[in-house]
């Protein structure tokens, strides 16, 4: 349970190095520090998405069709799936404050405070670190 914890923690410090990138300020452990952990365009957010809403589409998949085309229609539809739910993340994190919004990305944010945990300046220091790296990558 120790090293998962660490993980949590690292994940953490993920969301607080950006946090603290998109607000504009300086990538500082300090400036990381104040931001929280929860994230409204994380991954985990998007899983959360992308299952609720797998399970909408594939429950009208009719039970009497055979195995195989059940299965292939769900891998036919598994992108769609995925962009759907790339595209409400990237929606969602737009329309911050609505209230139907909040409302369909609550369960994402919940389910984060199971995935991150507070991290050590150590751990904002890699964060950071990695971030300064992908930020170099990037065109300017």
């Amino acid at each position: 349970m120790k090293d998962i914890r660490r993980v949590f923690e690292y994940h953490g410090a993920e969301h607080k190095a950006i946090g603290a990138y998109e607000a504009g300020e300086p990538l500082t452990v300090e400036n990381a520090r104040k931001y929280t952990c929860i994230h409204p365009r994380c991954g985990t957010s998007f899983l959360m998405v992308v299952m609720v809403l797998s399970i909408m589409l594939f429950s009208m998949i009719p039970g009497s069709w055979p195995l195989w085309a059940k299965a292939a229609s769900r891998l036919v539809l598994l992108p769609v799936v995925a962009g759907l739910s790339y595209e409400f993340i990237k929606y969602s994190a737009k329309k911050r404050g609505n209230k139907i919004i909040e409302a369909l990305i609550y369960p994402g944010l919940l389910l984060q405070r199971l995935t991150t945990r507070e991290p050590s300046d150590d751990q904002l220091e890699v964060a950071i670190r990695a971030m300064d790296e992908a930020l170099a990558m990037e065109p300017r």
